[in-house]
């Protein structure tokens, strides 16, 4: 049997996705950073500015052990409901049906992961205030005890909702498109199973992944960073992002492909490694 035939274990997702994030995590502390920010900032003056003040690890990496612990939770939740619901489905199977599935595993490791996401949105946040309104978190095992302690548990799932149907959605867009991505590209036979098609299924994805889930998180991001008493309900913060203009809710769009991009590309590259070099023949049925 070919590599084409070999299966992901559970855990591959996440740990993809981990790797992935190594590498990503700069561009998505910039992302951060656009949203939270009132007026236009230009995206390399901005990372200029983070070094400068910061230096290269507080400035580009402030939260990466969130980012990791978050990526370990979320990503291994929905790439293992997924991967697993795919065992039991027919070749025939409907693309609303994996869909769903997507939609449901992403929701659920997005609400999971809720927590870490907030720690990090928040230690992302805390690299452009003055060191006195700084929050300061140590590392993700931190933040939660301090979310905790000062603001209560209710907090860390603060904006889970909207988390979790935004994770959802990323699944869809991730998951789903990457799939039947590689399945047209496959069954078309002028692309094998090899970098090449996983590069291209994954650029593909990734621009879907990104425009349907850009409104959701500026929304998310929002929630997450706002001040005790700040906004009332999630309502109250679309009417202040309407306020923008339409534009409002694409805000960091292009850092948000910025790393959406790498981030999708490189969690299936290392997806599909992982899979071909360390994956499983099944059983015949």
């Amino acid at each position: 049997m070919s590599t084409a035939d070999k299966l992901p274990r559970w855990y591959f997702g996440g740990l993809a996705s981990a790797f992935a994030a190594c590498f990503t995590h700069p561009l998505d502390l910039i992302k951060v950073q656009l949203q939270t920010r009132t007026g236009q900032v230009a995206l390399l003056p901005l990372a200029v500015e983070l070094v400068r003040k910061n230096g290269v690890l507080v400035g580009l990496y402030s939260g990466i052990s969130a980012s990791l612990f978050r990526q370990l939770t979320y990503s291994t939740i929905r790439f293992a409901i997924y991967d697993t619901a795919k065992l039991f489905m027919s070749k025939d199977t409907g693309l609303g049906s994996k869909m769903g599935v997507a939609f449901m595993g992403g929701a659920l490791g997005g609400f999971v992961g809720t927590p870490p996401d907030k720690v990090n949105v928040r230690m992302q946040n805390d690299v452009k205030l003055p060191p006195e309104k700084r929050l300061n978190y140590k590392h993700v095992i931190d933040g939660f005890i301090q979310v905790y302690r000062t603001e209560g548990w209710q907090k860390l799932f603060g904006g889970g909702a909207t988390a979790s149907f935004r994770a959802g959605v990323m699944a869809v867009g991730q998951l789903t498109s990457y799939d039947q991505l590689k399945k047209m590209c496959l069954s078309s036979g002028f692309f094998h199973d090899n970098l090449f098609t996983h590069f291209t299924c994954s650029m593909g994805a990734a621009v879907i992944a990104t425009t349907i889930t850009q409104p959701l998180d500026v929304l998310k991001t929002r929630i997450m960073n706002a001040k005790p008493g700040e906004f009332k309900n999630v309502g109250e913060i679309v009417l202040y992002t309407a306020k923008e203009g339409p534009l409002g809710f694409f805000k960091g769009y292009v850092p948000a492909f910025l790393r959406i991009g790498p981030q999708t590309i490189l969690t299936f590259v290392f997806y599909e490694r992982l899979r071909m070099y360390f994956g499983y023949i099944p059983e015949p049925k």
